[in-house]
């Protein structure tokens, strides 16, 4: 692997070996916002190697009071968010959320929570993607916002009552919803206008709040009642591999590389994990080692229809796949990925077929005829880390060289990710 000043990135290297996949982007979030509520005495294990998602969500709770210390062990509490005012954001101080849209949109209700105004920001698309149906349930409940290009002004208070949300658009509306309105003195309802799609992120808020002693009932047509006057209480809790990172080796695996991951949890409620049954269905196999290691074999593969409205971050590893998987395959179920850090149904096709894969884009679609090898090429990322990482994928099975352009962007989740993929890559050179 060589990189020049031009921040290109020749992938040359093949993973091998064991890969200890970090902790999972989705659970950090959560578990430091649980954390942080629940307040002194709670610890979160096996946080460390996080990237520039998690690190928004960890400053924006450190500028509304959160007061840490984090070492080898994980992230220790010394003060929590939560005090006998409620939670102020620190005076002059602007929620910079990054490019992470777990961090907007899971903080806008806390942000609310005082009263008080507040300015959120963030980088590229993160403004201009879906925020619309979510501040206008919000307003309908009598918080106040303006959208600006580049920043979000709110007000509050934010109130019990009856919030209608869209269940199409983005689960992390409903799972800021979730952990900000148990903290309020009466019960509040998510109703959900639309079918709920990411449901298992949804799931995986619930799990966490669990951990930390608060609760949410499912009602029987799916809307969610949160009783109100509810307490975070400390906890000790252990964030467990990351399925959304873990899918790109699994994925090599299926394409031919000697490369197991741990720490990988085989009961996992992270929707990512689907990517296990989508290999299983190309006809992989899926083995766990004594250790409880997992790897991925494969001979011959074919392809499927995969719909991924439930799992829509697996679509650029997925592709990949498909591209070497005999016969016509589709990805479906897939409109939301427009909004994503690029367009990424457009991102995926031109980044593949400009190495010379066969993918036809559709409004919210993919169909994928397979190939033996592809020719190599550059893949310019659009800024969006889940392609890079998809582009090393596809060097695996490329005749030619495939050269990346910002590698860097993989920061944004798995800033080891050339480390891991290529183990003979130096610090200086990413």
């Amino acid at each position: 692997m060589s990189m020049n000043r031009t921040e290109a990135m020749e992938i040359n290297c093949v993973p091998d070996g064991i890969v200890r996949i970090p902790p999972s982007k989705s659970l950090s979030h959560r578990a430091l916002i649980c954390g942080a509520l629940a307040g002194k005495g709670t610890i979160i294990k096996e946080l460390g190697r996080y990237g520039e998602d998690v690190a928004a969500t960890l400053a924006c709770l450190a500028a509304m009071g959160l007061d840490y210390r984090l070492d080898e062990s994980g992230l220790t509490v010394v003060r929590g968010i939560l005090n006998t005012e409620g939670i102020h954001v620190e005076e002059g101080k602007v929620l910079n959320c990054g490019e992470s849209g777990s961090t907007l949109r899971f903080l806008i209700p806390f942000a609310l929570l005082s009263g008080a105004p507040v300015v959120m920001t963030g980088r590229g698309r993160l403004l201009q993607r879906p925020l619309k149906s979510y501040l206008d349930a919000l307003a309908a409940n009598g918080c106040k916002y303006r959208l600006e290009e580049q920043h979000l002004y709110l007000q509050g208070p934010l109130r019990p009552g009856i919030y209608e949300i869209p269940g199409n658009v983005s689960s992390q509306f409903i799972s800021g919803l979730l952990m900000a309105l148990p903290l309020l003195g009466e019960s509040s309802e998510i109703r959900l206008t639309t079918g709920l799609e990411s449901k298992p992120y949804v799931d995986m808020t619930i799990d966490v709040m669990s951990h930390f002693g608060v609760h949410v009932e499912i009602l029987e047509d799916g809307a969610f009642r949160i009783p109100g006057g509810q307490s975070y209480t400390p906890a000790i809790y252990e964030i467990e591999g990351d399925y959304s990172a873990g899918a790109y080796f699994l994925v090599a695996g299926a394409l031919g590389c000697d490369v197991g991951c741990a720490g990988l949890k085989c009961n996992s409620l992270q929707g990512d994990a689907k990517i296990l049954d989508f290999i299983l269905r190309c006809g992989g196999e899926i083995l766990y080692d004594e250790d409880g290691t997992l790897r991925v074999r494969a001979t011959q593969l074919h392809g499927i229809t995969a719909d991924i409205s439930q799992c829509p971050d697996l679509a650029p590893p997925l592709a990949v796949l498909l591209c070497f998987c005999k016969g016509r395959s589709k990805i479906e179920g897939a409109g939301r990925l427009r909004m994503k850090e690029s367009d990424r149904l457009k991102s995926i096709t031109q980044a593949m077929n400009s190495l010379g894969a066969s993918i036809e884009e559709g409004e919210d679609y993919l169909f994928i005829t397979g190939v033996d090898v592809l020719e190599g090429g550059v893949v310019d990322p659009h800024n969006d880390h889940r392609i890079a990482m998809a582009a090393a994928l596809a060097s695996l099975k490329s005749r030619g060289k495939v050269t990346v352009l910002d590698p860097r962007c993989v920061n944004k989740s798995y800033p080891d990710f050339w480390k891991d993929f290529c183990r003979e890559a130096k610090e200086e050179n990413i």
